[in-house]
């Protein structure tokens, strides 16, 4: 039998803080099993709770492949990368 939570919850409509608080592991359970779950303050909607499958649908795998392959796309043919030359002090090394 489901509670009066999880109903509000099933239907998509906003859980106020302090019922998201009391029972925020069943919220990030049906987070994963019904989708996003919204939690209102002062009767504004103010947070999602989303599952982790989700978050990453939404914000992708951070990865270093996405800096080298825009950087690959970029029409970067009038820049010139260089390394500048740095002397450093030199200590003598006896062989």
């Amino acid at each position: 039998m489901k509670t009066d939570f999880e109903d509000v919850a099933e239907r998509q409509d906003p859980c106020k803080l302090q019922d998201a608080k009391a029972r925020f592991s069943e919220l990030e359970r049906l987070a994963s099993e019904a989708g996003s779950q919204r939690v209102m303050v002062n009767g504004k909607e103010k947070a999602v709770i989303l599952s982790a499958e989700d978050y990453r649908r939404l914000c992708g795998e951070p990865k270093g492949d996405v800096l080298v392959q825009r950087l690959a796309e970029a029409e970067l043919i009038d820049v010139e990368f260089g390394q500048p030359k740095t002397r450093g002090p030199v200590r003598d090394v006896a062989l």
